[in-house]
Order: structure tokens, then C-alpha cells, then sequence
């Protein structure tokens, strides 16, 4: 575990590797599981402000949970909000391209220039999730493992790109540049020692 500003990091975050393997995995992320994707609080109203937006990149199936649902839903199990889901399967956004790749309705949105919310962070961030400790006002960054990212893992070993490095972007646009630099920095600095 390393501290970066006030933040645990998972070595496994700095030492393991993943380049997402749409080819392989499909976009599995999006249908399995139990519950939507982890939503923050200021996501809820965002979700809320772009439905119209958002709708023509849906399915009528995903469309028909969103407004049975809402825009997000409460799931008791993680204690948190999270995208609605289809009969307790894919996510409400999901949609698939031509070739049956799932892509996000919000992200396609977002590419298209209709919003400018590309997609909620945790799925951004995925294969990192972030456990908050509200009382310390603090957050851990884990390494999510998940057997449908087998082919994720592969290809991130043959090219050599840490997890953190294959979510940069994603890093930057929650915790911003300086926070993103730190910890490469700590990696390298691991790096140095184990060597």
C-alpha cells in the first residue's frame, strides 16, 4: 500500500497491468454482476439533466428501465446509487455496436458532442474501484479483480501497462494532474527497489 496526497493506493494498482480486450471480453463489464455502476452524489443530478440527450443512444430495453427505475437507483447491497439495470442483467445505458460490443449510450453522447459528462467515473476508472472512508476523509484505490478481464490482464502483461497507467485519463479527471504524477512517481520509485 502507498499514500499518494491523501489517498491508499493498492500496490497491486502501480504492479499489475491492463489494457481493456474489447475484441476478447466484449464489454462483459456492462451485463454482468449484480448491481448498476457505482454512482457519486453530483453524478445523480448530472444523470438526471441529460436523459433527453442521452435517450437516442438507448436501447428500447434500457430505455423501458430507465423509466421504470429513474435515471439511478439505490442498491441496498453496495449501499450506494448506481446505473438502473435491465431485468437484473446489463445496464440501462448499455447498448451494442455492429459487431456486439457493448458501448455506453452516455459515452456515445458524450463522443457525439451532445453532453459534456462522458460517462460515470467508476466505469471510467474500472479496473480500479475507490472505497471512501467518509469519517477520515479518505479513499482507497483497489485493483478490482474479475475473471471476465482474464484477456485484459494478457494483453496488459505482453504490453507492460500498469493498471494505473491504462486509467490515466481516468485519474486525471478525478483527482486532476498533480495527484496523476505523484503516484507515477511512486511507481517508478517501487520500481527502482525491486529491481
Amino acid at each position: 500500500m502507498i499514500i499518494v496526497q491523501d489517498k491508499l493506493v493498492s500496490d497491486d494498482v502501480v504492479e499489475r497491468q491492463f489494457i481493456c480486450n474489447l475484441s476478447a471480453c466484449k464489454g462483459a463489464c456492462c451485463w454482468e454482476g449484480d448491481y448498476g455502476a457505482p454512482l457519486e452524489k453530483d453524478e445523480l443530478a448530472i444523470l438526471d439533466s441529460i436523459q433527453e440527450k442521452v435517450r437516442p443512444y438507448l436501447s428500447p430495453a434500457g430505455i423501458a428501465a430507465i423509466e421504470a427505475q429513474g435515471p439511478h437507483t439505490w442498491f441496498e447491497g453496495m449501499k450506494e446509487h448506481g446505473t438502473p439495470l435491465i431485468d437484473g442483467g446489463p445496464c440501462a445505458y448499455m447498448t451494442y455496436d455492429a459487431l456486439g460490443v457493448a458501448q455506453c449510450g452516455i459515452e456515445m453522447a458524450w463522443k457525439a458532442g451532445e453532453i459534456d459528462f462522458q460517462k460515470p467515473i467508476s466505469c471510467h476508472l474500472y479496473p480500479i474501484r475507490v472505497e471512501k472512508f467518509e469519517h477520515f476523509g479518505s479513499e482507497a484505490l483497489n485493483y478490482d479483480r474479475w475473471d471476465i478481464c482474464s484477456a485484459a490482464c494478457q494483453l496488459g502483461e505482453k504490453e507492460q501497462v500498469p493498471v494505473y497507467q491504462f486509467v490515466k485519463s481516468a485519474i486525471i479527471r478525478k483527482w486532476g494532474q498533480d495527484f496523476y504524477d505523484e503516484l507515477d512517481g511512486a511507481a517508478q520509485f517501487m520500481k527502482t527497489q525491486d529491481s
